[in-house]
């Protein structure tokens, strides 16, 4: 079998929380006096999309102009979000089922994502990952916080896997996401999640979900 692996991200693609992100991050740029027309909202809204949490965060400096370091806003905006995250966060249609089949074949699972190491045990106590993926819950804390669009929390998952990148299959919804597994040299689905197919048009295969993902056929 070509495939022994898939390697999930998270925001968008398993948990349905990018609309709490992009909540954190308008709230963040109003606190700091900036008024967006939706127009702007839309623009930034489709630059963090995917976007590690610091490169996400020195946008807002730059939008905002804001004299507050980079550090101080990631906090603050990791704050927000986990408090949102709190309110109730669910999994992604299809996406319960989908581990469900791919649990009947021989596939290794792990979670990779730009989220915080506090945001993914968030989420894990709320949804329980551990109960599809065990201890192979990947944050950016795992490599020195570098984020997507960088290969290298696949890199990191795959190896803590015990498989090639070439052996890999990454589920993604964002530009940056996909940017990082095709880096990484791992076969890549881009899943519509957000409806913007913009966002995935460079992925190995594209999808509006998961009941469109034939896992036989890209098995065998």
């Amino acid at each position: 079998m070509k495939f022994k692996a898939i390697i999930f991200d998270m925001d968008g693609t398993i948990v349905d929380t990018e609309i709490l992100w992009m909540q954190a991050s308008h709230i963040v740029i109003a606190k700091r006096g900036k008024s967006l027309t939706t127009l702007e909202k839309e623009q930034i809204n489709q630059q963090l999309l995917g976007s590690g949490l610091p490169k996400a965060c020195q946008l807002i400096k730059e939008v905002t102009q804001s004299d507050d370091s980079v550090e101080v806003i990631m906090k603050e905006k990791a704050a927000i979000a986990n408090k949102l995250y709190q309110t109730g966060i669910c999994f992604i249609e299809g996406f319960p089922e989908f581990i469900q089949k791919v649990a009947a074949f021989p596939l290794k699972v792990a979670v990779a994502t730009n989220a915080t190491i506090d945001t993914l045990e968030i989420t894990d106590k709320s949804l329980n990952l551990s109960q599809f993926f065990g201890c192979h819950l990947y944050s950016m804390n795992h490599v020195n916080n570098i984020g997507k669009p960088s290969p290298l929390i696949f890199l990191h998952a795959a190896q803590q896997l015990g498989v090639k990148p070439a052996e890999c299959i990454v589920i993604e919804d964002s530009a940056h996401g996909i940017m990082a597994a095709k880096a990484a040299g791992m076969f890549c689905i881009g899943i519509n999640t957000s409806n913007r197919p913009e966002q995935i048009k460079n992925a190995d295969l594209q999808v509006n979900g998961y009941h469109e993902i034939d896992l036989q056929e890209l098995l065998t």
